[in-house]
């Protein structure tokens, strides 16, 4: 159900007062709006008076589709279910948005609920950054470009092109290995290699331009902690970048863990076809709890 904001005050002043707050679910909240566009977000918090644990999560769709209530759903459903909040990010998109405006929208978003994490009972120090996909992208480089109003306690990467430079390649040269009828489609939408102003990877200086913009390019000493989840049947992005950004944050010191899901295609939604389905749901809250110090 959704509250008009005048409900959502009345019902925080109310928990003042009272053992234990009912929980919170509410839709189309708008973080920001950069030239004029609202972006919105989708809020749930638990039942209970905090403060609780939460994750600021942000939607795939190969940076032209998708909203805050897109491909997401299964990870929700886990978080929901460890007792923890969630915001759901929408952002802006291609071909109307091109990078880093998205990544701007994620670091308004993280400064949004650091700003009202006393009105939902949540505990600033303890926010997880996940993404999944083209989101995956948009949470990695902002993780490894933080600052200290957007730095959080952990980041959670589902199957996201962290080097892209190295996706582009890998798309161009083994085509075989990709569903390139949806690479195509999101390209001609203006996502893909035209997020970054790319027509094709041969203009001059358009793979280093991709190298810059990847986040495996970025990672340093002093990041929060890294769980990046992949299946090994991707045919959007290679499963292979992912066990190699985990490499590149332990060389600099920051931890990483890796959870491969056998036989996973691209999407969690997916996932329950695999012979464990269950086992990347249990992997995810224990490393949670593990990270953020939850008891």
């Amino acid at each position: 159900m959704v509250r008009p904001a005048s409900a959502c005050l009345t019902l925080f002043l109310a928990c003042l007062s009272v053992s234990s707050c009912p929980g919170l679910d509410k839709q189309d909240v708008e973080y920001s709006r950069p030239n004029g566009k609202p972006l919105l977000l989708d809020i749930h918090t638990p039942e209970g008076n905090g403060p609780f644990p939460a994750a600021i999560v942000v939607h795939g769709g190969g940076f032209d589709q998708g909203n805050q209530r897109s491909y997401v759903g299964p990870v929700l459903s886990v978080l929901s279910k460890a007792g923890f909040a969630w915001f759901s990010v929408d952002y802006r998109l291609a071909p109307g948005a091109h990078f880093p405006e998205p990544v701007d929208d994620v670091n308004n978003a993280i400064r949004w609920v650091k700003a009202h994490a006393a009105e939902y009972h949540v505990d600033p120090s303890k926010i997880a950054l996940v993404g999944e996909s083209a989101g995956a992208y948009l949470i990695t480089y902002a993780a490894t470009h933080e600052t200290p109003e957007t730095r959080l306690a952990a980041t959670v990467d589902f199957y996201g092109p962290t080097d892209y430079a190295r996706l582009a390649l890998l798309r161009r040269d083994h085509p075989e290995r990709f569903g390139m009828e949806s690479a195509n489609k999101h390209l001609a939408n203006g996502g893909g290699i035209a997020f970054f102003g790319l027509k094709n990877l041969d203009e001059p200086g358009g793979l280093e331009r991709l190298r810059q913009a990847s986040a495996i390019n970025a990672v340093h000493k002093g990041m929060a902690p890294f769980l990046i989840l992949h299946g090994t049947a991707d045919d959007q992005v290679a499963y292979e970048l992912s066990p190699s950004m985990c490499d590149a944050l332990r060389k600099a010191t920051v931890a990483c863990e890796l959870i491969t899901v056998q036989g996973g295609h691209h999407g969690m939604g997916s996932w329950a076809q695999t012979s464990d389905p269950e086992a990347w749901k249990i992997g995810l809250v224990a490393w949670l709890k593990k990270t953020l110090s939850l008891n």
